[in-house]
């Protein structure tokens, strides 16, 4: 290993790349194209998952109910998430960031090829293994993107504005394809493009491989080689006994979906706990690190409180949308799965737009909590635009128009590229040296609680009414993004050198 041509590769990307791509880094080209396929599978998947779950068994669905079917596809979130911490840690320690992101594709493309299969077990076989998969991809992909830029490089967070941008062009294309595969010729056959679009965007991965930064073999925190064998089969064993635990306990009734969901529930508020413990308490980090993790707990809330919203766009809404919104405009019928490309639609066309605004306010723009606090009230909005065309029925089989669902996409999109750019962006910031991959994986920790806190919630769909359902979560989202910003000054004093 030691004598192939990567480990003779320079660390760094050559110096022509700096402004290569539209003003930036030419690596974030081949880290967006990553996540244009990565999130054109893994949301395609999503978009009709639910409705997968949700789908009689005569056609090849699993006849669940729809707030079991939202739960379920909740909790594979909620492990999708989870499993990011484990990503993080093995790429700071054994693997490296380009290792990790390589073994991360191709678990997730091996996933959606097993998900392909019609039967039961191939789709939690596959489900597992994407939930593994973009453990390891998700934190560590973002973690290169902010080493393509010093730390008062002002192009920053417009950088991570076009590679979220790259990020909603898988979006948006992804449920288009599965969604009519899905509708038209089955739910396995919309699993099965998801997997060939994983395994594109490993192609282009590899072959732009030359323009990241970071990108050596070895694990910039690498464990030594004795701890490193002792990690490998720790890490082997564990997952073999939790499988055939896991396994024996399934078979014998005592491990039904309910209690798994319940279980990543408090997985997911206990994970994020431990781990701001342990930060704040390690030696590796210092009393000025330690510092701007404070205002990143208020962050991470906010976060927590914005995607417990935005993940309902592939589970609630959609299954409001096949129930009670019309599936045409204009004359032109489309599945609703395709509401979901709506969100990724408006965060294709927004993103270069907000992009552009931060690059000529420079300086002037808004401080990055505001940012967030923005984005937290937008996803708030978005369900309260709900009940209006939700409320006055008196019955459940009522049609609204799709603009209202649109609108309602339209708010969360504006919402995400606000939150989600400005949040990666100040993650990369304030992350303590020693736990850079790992301080990207705990803001995926706050996509893992927004998941196990659905997970619970979305069982109340279909049992309480709709515009209580999306008014009540939508009001508590406001009242969080206020909070923010009467939070500001206290944020913007102890969160140096994020502006």
């Amino acid at each position: 290993m030691s004598n192939s041509a990567a480990d003779t590769e320079p660390a760094q990307p050559p110096p022509e790349d700096d402004h290569a791509f539209f003003g930036q880094p030419r690596g974030l080209m081949t880290l967006s194209g990553l996540e244009v396929w990565e999130r054109f599978s893994f949301l395609g998947m999503q978009a009709i998952l639910v409705l997968f779950f949700a789908d009689t068994v005569a056609n090849d669905g699993m006849d669940m109910d729809p707030g079991t079917a939202a739960s379920v596809a909740a909790a594979y979130g909620t492990l999708v998430y989870l499993v990011s911490v484990a990503g993080g840690w093995l790429a700071d320690r054994i693997l490296g960031s380009y290792r990790a992101v390589l073994y991360g594709g191709v678990l997730i493309a091996c996933g959606h090829y097993c998900m392909a299969v019609p039967t039961d077990t191939m789709t939690w076989v596959g489900l597992g293994l994407i939930s593994a998969g973009t453990g390891l991809l998700k934190p560590n992909v973002a973690s290169m993107v902010g080493k393509l830029y010093r730390t008062e490089d002002e192009r920053r967070d417009a950088g991570f504005a076009l590679y979220y941008m790259g990020i909603n062009i898988g979006a948006f294309a992804g449920p288009l394809i599965t969604g009519w595969l899905g509708d038209h010729a089955g739910w396995h056959w919309g699993f099965s493009a998801a997997a060939i679009g994983m395994t594109l965007g490993l192609v282009q991965y590899v072959a732009g491989r030359r323009h990241l930064a970071g990108r050596k073999h070895a694990a910039e925190f690498a464990l030594a080689p004795a701890p490193m064998r002792r990690a490998v089969r720790l890490i082997i064993g564990g997952a073999v006994v939790v499988a055939v635990l896991a396994t024996a306990l399934a078979l014998a009734g005592r491990l039904t979906m309910d209690r798994f969901v319940d279980v990543l529930t408090v997985i997911s508020v206990i994970a994020p706990i431990v781990y701001f413990v342990v930060m704040f308490r390690s030696p590796r980090v210092t009393a000025e690190e330690r510092g701007r993790l404070r205002p990143y707990v208020v962050l991470f809330l906010g976060s927590v409180v914005f995607n417990f919203i935005l993940f309902q766009a592939y589970s609630t809404m959609i299954l409001l949308a096949s129930t009670n919104a019309r599936t045409e405009i204009l004359g032109f019928t489309f599945p609703a799965g395709w509401y979901a490309s709506a969100l990724g639609a408006f965060e294709v066309a927004l993103a270069p737009v907000v992009a552009a605004v931060w690059v000529r306010m420079g300086p002037r723009q808004p401080h990055a909590s505001n940012k967030i606090a923005f984005g937290v009230i937008l996803g708030g909005l978005s369900f309260l635009l709900m009940v209006l065309p939700t409320s006055g029925h008196a019955d459940n089989v009522y049609r609204m128009a799709a603009w209202w669902i649109v609108g309602s996409y339209l708010l969360l999109g504006l919402g995400d590229i606000l939150l989600e750019t400005s949040g990666m962006s100040a993650t990369t910031k304030l992350a303590p040296k020693a736990f850079a991959s790992q301080t990207m994986a705990l803001w995926f920790l706050s996509l893992a609680l927004a998941n196990g806190i659905q997970s619970q919630i979305v069982k109340l769909y279909g049992q309480v009414s709709n515009p209580a359902y999306f008014g009540v979560n939508g009001a508590i989202a406001v009242a969080a993004g206020v909070a923010m910003i009467i939070a500001a000054p206290w944020l913007k004093r102890t969160m140096h050198p994020v502006h």
